[in-house]
């Protein structure tokens, strides 16, 4: 998309946004350049709050005050790496990921910060990297309905917990005593049972990456780019402490799965 069709379309989307959600924002900025990660190679800010706050008693929209900024070479730089990158769709998550920032300024909540720091983690994991292996839990909580069921070996069945990193969705299991051992297991989601065989899991968290054969159900205004399974071991108190003393970080490892998908009915 042209620099100039990018401007009009972003004012556009900016113009539909409700006023009362703009309140202490003084502008969107539109500039041609891109900004590429400080540390991540192929990592680009596509848009930045640029937020500053004013000594008062009260906070609130008269003394924080924000500008939202957009920058039309880090879209291009990413659709050039991405055939399938939508302007349109990248355009409007960014104006809002960037609302979100500010009314979360005042509010003086740091919500969107673990965010941010989630998908740093979860790009340096698919680069092969080190990464910080709990950083899901700084992604958005998965609840309700959209949280899954996992039998494993026949009847046992175990609650998970869930949370999501942009399209990637993470289901973390707690070990049962005597640890994981490699067991047929199948996860319930949205209406779909999806079959596989659960490995030994030696390591401190074990990433169990749904692959051939996953088919899950759409999940509408959400995307479902990965879905891993995450095998927690729970160290004894006496490792935990020796594991503090030696600055030792938790052992991790990823294996991807077979799996076969069948799908009720109805969700």
């Amino acid at each position: 998309m042209k620099p100039r069709a990018f401007e009009e379309l972003a004012f556009e989307y900016w113009a539909e946004i409700p006023d009362e959600y703009k309140r202490g924002i003084d502008g969107l900025r539109v500039l041609r350049r891109s900004k590429p990660h400080d540390e991540l190679p192929d990592v680009y800010t596509l848009g930045e709050c640029l937020t500053e706050s004013y000594p008062s008693d009260f906070g609130g929209p008269d003394t924080t005050r924000s500008a939202v900024v957009l920058y039309h070479g880090s879209f291009e730089a990413l659709a050039r790496l991405d055939p399938d990158f939508d302007w349109e769709e990248e355009l409007w998550e960014t104006l809002t990921h960037e609302l979100r920032h500010h009314l979360e300024s005042l509010a003086d909540e740091d919500a969107l910060e673990n965010v941010d720091f989630a998908a740093d983690e979860n790009f340096k994991r698919y680069e092969g990297e080190p990464f910080d292996p709990s950083f899901y839990r700084m992604g958005e909580p998965v609840r309700g309905e959209l949280l899954p069921r996992v039998r494993i070996g026949g009847d046992a069945r175990f609650a998970a917990e869930g949370w999501r990193v942009e399209g990637d969705w993470f289901f973390e299991l707690r070990p049962p005593r005597g640890g994981w051992t490699a067991a047929p297991a199948q996860l319930e989601w949205m209406g779909a049972t999806h079959s596989f065989e659960l490995p030994d899991a030696a390591a401190d968290y074990t990433f169990a990456i749904l692959g051939g054969g996953f088919a899950p159900r759409p999940i509408p205004d959400r995307r479902i780019d990965e879905v891993a399974v995450v095998l927690v071991r729970e160290p004894s108190l006496w490792r935990a402490a020796l594991d503090a003393l030696r600055a030792r970080r938790p052992s991790v490892e990823e294996i991807e799965l077979d799996v076969t998908t069948t799908t009720s009915a109805a969700p």
